[in-house]
């Protein structure tokens, strides 16, 4: 019954992003994978697609691989990563972006939500745009239920982007959606974005739905 709701929610919603000409509509489709090493390491290897112009063309790929420590305390977590991304410009051409990135999570509970905050300092070493410095500041709220035998976990989000430069705050995203499993090794997200990027002397907006499923090994 709840896939049935959400199912219709995801369809009302993508008509209405449809009919938009306010902003775009888009798809995000990800998959994780994790390998334990040991108790203290895990390897992270990522892949995700985009698909702009109402979902009907890939505009952005990148791949991800790098190392968590998740032992220095229950309430933090570090991950370094190594990012390879290409995006079509304004032209429809291919370029490519390195982007290593340091991760620090801290993780906690308030009033019986479960809390997360996710500050990620990465270098942009972009092909054809001048390489820079950004800090993201993702904060998750995740509610104190389960629903269905699949664990359904609804969650709330917000993540903000600076450029350490005279440009500053530019981006903000909006996330709505749950997380779940599948098995005890697989899970899965179903989530909906809201995207707003400074652009010129305005700001542009997006419309996504996302889907992410994690491998864990």
């Amino acid at each position: 019954m709840f896939f049935a709701i959400l199912a219709m929610v995801i369809l009302l919603v993508g008509r209405t992003c449809f009919a938009s000409d306010d902003g775009d509509f888009q798809c995000w489709s990800e998959a994780r994978v994790y390998f334990d090493i040991n108790k203290d390491w895990r390897f992270a290897f990522e892949e995700e697609f985009r698909f702009g112009e109402n979902a009907g063309n890939l505009y952005s790929h990148h791949s991800d691989f790098g190392f968590e420590y998740k032992s220095f305390a229950d309430w933090v977590d570090f991950g370094f990563y190594y990012r390879q991304a290409y995006e079509k410009d304004s032209e429809d051409k291919w370029r490519e972006e390195h982007r290593p990135h340091l991760d620090i999570t801290l993780k906690g509970k308030l009033f019986n939500l479960g809390l997360s905050d996710r500050s990620r300092l990465e270098y942009r070493d972009r092909e054809k745009a001048k390489d820079v410095w950004r800090y993201r500041n993702k904060v998750t709220a995740t509610l104190p239920i389960e629903l269905t035998r699949f664990k359904l976990k609804p969650y709330v989000a917000d993540e903000v982007f600076f450029n350490l430069d005279t440009k500053g705050y530019y981006r903000n995203r909006l996330y709505g959606g749950v997380t779940f499993g599948l098995s005890k090794d697989v899970k899965g997200e179903v989530y909906y974005l809201w995207q707003s990027s400074r652009s010129g002397g305005g700001w542009e907006e997006i419309n996504a739905l996302g889907a992410t499923l994690k491998f864990y090994f």
